[in-house]
């Protein structure tokens, strides 16, 4: 079988089957697992397939931001916690904070709680749940309501975001790639957040290893908009040094 046939098979039973594994694909097409890895990767850059650990799933249904954000909170729940307490570490009383929607940025929130005197700004509902009857001022943008993420997201999001400043972004992501930048499922997600890194003056993003390697559909800004990135252990080192290399400060946990 020529490479490029047995790569359009993989897209089908890709779509065919909602998933594929990178050793049972190897062992049914008769090649190496290194092969079938740089099959999906092709095909995760052609926009084919959406590259996951292990295997790959359907692009229409590929992305974190198709599950609910319960589900999300459920993934890799310690080396969130420990991405949490990093970024609180980060955060001095009287400061203004942008933390967007999403299940890591849910953690830092709940490390605020015994703040007493600071002010975040965030899209997510839920996050606004979080610090209610805290000592944190919140401020919560308008917009349209995305039910799965409770997030706020559109022109009103957008427009509230201009009159306001703060010192520091948490920006969750669904991919992050040195080249390719960061990036996010949902269009309308990407624009609040370029948004949010106009607003910040100090823009943090902050994903477990998952997250790495990863181009979802809709970039939000490259890898130079950033100035850190907080993630945990399992991060691939080659990718560290890199960004490393762009000047980023790298915290792993």
């Amino acid at each position: 079988m020529l490479n490029e046939e047995r790569r359009r098979s993989i897209v089908e039973r890709v779509n065919r089957d909602g998933r594929v594994i990178v050793n049972t694909l190897a062992r049914e097409y008769g090649t190496s697992e290194i092969t079938i890895r740089r099959d999906l990767e092709i095909l995760h850059q052609r926009g084919a397939v959406y590259r996951t650990h292990g295997g790959a799933l359907p692009i229409q249904t590929s992305s974190d931001a198709d599950r609910s954000l319960i589900e999300r909170e459920l993934q890799h729940p310690r080396e969130k916690l420990r991405i949490a307490q990093a970024a609180a570490d980060l955060v001095q009383e009287g400061q203004s904070v942008l933390l967007d929607s999403g299940s890591t940025t849910t953690a830092i929130a709940r490390q605020f709680r015994n703040f007493k005197h600071l002010t975040v700004i965030t899209n997510a509902i839920n996050i606004a749940s979080e610090l209610s009857g805290t000592a944190v001022d919140v401020v919560l943008t308008g917009g349209i309501l995305r039910k799965n993420s409770f997030s706020l997201v559109g022109p009103l999001a957008e427009q509230s975001l201009q009159h306001l400043k703060a010192d520091l972004l948490f920006l969750g992501v669904e991919g992050l790639d040195a080249r390719f930048g960061l990036s996010t499922a949902n269009m309308l997600e990407a624009e609040l957040n370029r948004a949010m890194v106009n607003s910040a003056h100090q823009v943090i993003a902050v994903c477990d290893s998952s997250k790495f390697g990863r181009r979802s559909l809709s970039p939000i800004v490259p890898i130079e908009a950033i100035h850190q990135v907080i993630t945990d252990r399992q991060a691939p080192p080659k990718t560290l040094e890199e960004l490393r290399r762009s000047g980023l400060k790298i915290t792993t946990v």
